[in-house]
């Protein structure tokens, strides 16, 4: 029996927790390391006169040092809030969630590096506010070249410092690993190693329009919260709504990763699935660094890149690279593996040679009447659903122990009635004991799936020279809506996890016309969202000619 989901409300214990966060975010704020020098707003100009401003943080004592430099729009100087009863964490820790605890000094910006930690250890760091933000001149536009190359001025600035040594890392989460993608590309000269932690890098695929379906939550609320920032001369939310097909101006947001050679260590996490996971894993495949690290993991975003293991790597990956020590680094296996079996317990971490693992077979779970099943269904079967209401949820008992490790591709025969074209929110989750299992997922959300996916009917057309057979490519640069009776086969694109299954679990697949939860951030996920399908009934064809099937990866 398929345990019923229509997206799993956080329970009451989970809620209360999440008000007590409120209150208490679980956040540690430490008072700035002795032994820094801090200079505030130096001005670095640019080609065309504007200065960008930079917050500098360099050890109190002579010598020259690697310098780590991280960009965003979000304000260099916005840091934790000096009270009478200590340090208060940035606003944002109270309403998303961190399910570990995180600890930094006071010196942190949003998502930046801990000066107090790199500086105590001989780098400098440096803070930029990106043009037209923060302290810095101009009018910015975000995810653009001209972003690219006045980061790429500020590095070449650091070379020629007397406190530098003249080699420059990138570090940063979320739009700090953004932003390094585009200007890695560009090679300036100082720059000698990366460590981009969870950035998308297709504003169309991982944030606008996954599967070609409008992002309607975060979307929205990010480009507010940037407009309101800065000056900028685009509106992302205005034009998202504008461009609904991936068109120049996406495809101009794009880094050109074939270009990066310098060395990278890269977090993609299992939990990021509403944001960076997807872009994050791209990145890896398609970077041409000789020296090139993947960090995967299913913790929290920021519970990560601030916990001692994940600083302990990062210090390891600088020295090597930065500093010239011959620390292992370079013989450490480039992928670093997480396994869960639940979102709290980690199964196994592991190192890898490649991704997707070497020796994964792709294995076929065929749909029939609510079930899956490794053989070829033979019977035809059609399972009907309201796009706006209903699902369909296809069930496969676990015989043996099964280490899902990689992405998972889904093809469907689809047939519309009432409508010409539909959103498809896809899902596969763990059901273990009768109850879902839940995990990390986007925005600290604490009740996700094993892994999801999207697609907008209307854009299924496949780009087959640039797709693998367990990762379909899709351009949507064309709308194709379906006819009346018409049968559509579609292959949906399930990003990568990292789970296992025991015997006697279930593995579960669901299929709706809308997003599976509310947006709340106390009872649902918070901010993402998605646009609906338009009214009409979903039908899925299965069994027989209409061979649809899960395609899942299996080692071992």
């Amino acid at each position: 029996m398929i345990l019923s989901f229509s997206g799993e409300a956080p329970g009451l214990g989970y809620t209360l927790r999440r008000l007590g966060r409120v209150a208490f975010p679980n956040v540690k704020v430490t008072p700035p390391a002795p032994g820094i020098v801090f200079e505030h707003n130096v001005g670095i100009r640019m080609r065309d006169g504007v200065t960008l401003r930079v917050n500098l943080f360099r050890p109190k004592r002579e010598g020259r040092f690697p310098v780590l430099l991280s960009a965003h729009p979000y304000g260099k100087d916005v840091l934790p809030r000096k009270s009478p009863i200590g340090y208060l964490p940035p606003t944002r820790f109270r309403f998303l969630r961190t399910p570990a605890p995180i600890t930094f000094s006071a010196y942190t910006s949003w998502e930046a590096p801990d000066p107090s930690y790199w500086v105590t250890r001989g780098y400098a760091v440096v803070n930029v506010d990106l043009r037209g933000f923060g302290a810095s001149e101009g009018t910015g536009t975000l995810l653009s070249d001209e972003e690219a190359a006045d980061y790429a001025e500020v590095i070449e600035w650091t070379g020629v410092q007397p406190w530098s040594t003249g080699k420059a890392g990138l570090i940063g989460v979320s739009y700090l690993a953004i932003s390094q993608w585009k200007v890695a590309a560009l090679r300036p000269k100082p720059l000698a190693a990366i460590c981009p932690w969870e950035g998308f890098t297709d504003a169309y695929r991982d944030l606008a329009y996954p599967g070609g379906v409008r992002e309607d939550g975060f979307v929205p609320f990010w480009a507010n919260l940037t407009e309101k920032a800065g000056r900028t001369t685009t509106s992302l939310r205005r034009e998202q709504l504008a461009r609904p097909l991936r068109d120049d101006l996406w495809r101009a947001t794009e880094p050109e990763l074939e270009q990066i050679e310098v060395p990278a260590l890269i977090c993609a996490s299992f939990s990021d699935q509403g944001l960076h996971t997807r872009g994050s894993f791209e990145a890896f495949r398609r970077i041409r660094s000789k020296w090139r690290f993947l960090y995967t993991h299913r913790g929290g975003k920021w519970s990560t890149f601030y916990s001692p293991e994940a600083l302990a790597l990062q210090s390891r990956f600088f020295d090597c690279f930065l500093k010239g020590h011959e620390n292992g680094m370079r013989e450490v296996a480039p992928v670093r593996l997480e396994v869960r079996t639940t979102g709290n317990t980690v199964h196994e971490v592991r190192e890898e040679r490649s991704w997707p693992l070497a020796g994964t077979r792709w294995a076929a779970l065929y749909l029939g009447s609510g079930m899956l099943s490794e053989s070829p269904v033979q019977t035809p079967v059609t399972t009907h659903f309201n796009s706006r209401t209903g699902r369909a949820s296809f069930a496969f008992p676990v015989s043996a122990d099964l280490e899902l490790v990689g992405p998972m591709k889904l093809r469907l025969f689809v047939e519309l009635v009432g409508a010409n074209d539909a959103h498809l929110f896809v899902a596969v989750r763990k059901i273990a004991n009768g109850r879902n299992i839940v995990f990390e997922g986007s925005f600290g959300f604490g009740y996700d799936v094993v892994s999801r996916g999207w697609l907008r009917v209307a854009l299924r057309r496949v780009d087959a020279a640039s797709s693998e057979p367990y990762r379909p490519v899709l351009p949507f640069d064309h709308e194709e809506p379906l006819k009346p009776g018409e049968i559509a086969a579609v292959d949906i694109e399930l990003l990568p996890s990292a789970t296992l299954f025991r015997r006697g679990e279930t593995l579960c697949l669901d299929v709706q016309g809308h997003w599976f939860w509310r947006r709340n951030a106390l009872f649902g996920t918070f901010p993402g969202d998605y646009a609906p399908s338009a009214p009409g009934t979903v039908v899925l064809h299965t069994g027989a000619e209409h061979a649809a099937h899960l395609l899942v990866p299996r080692t071992g």
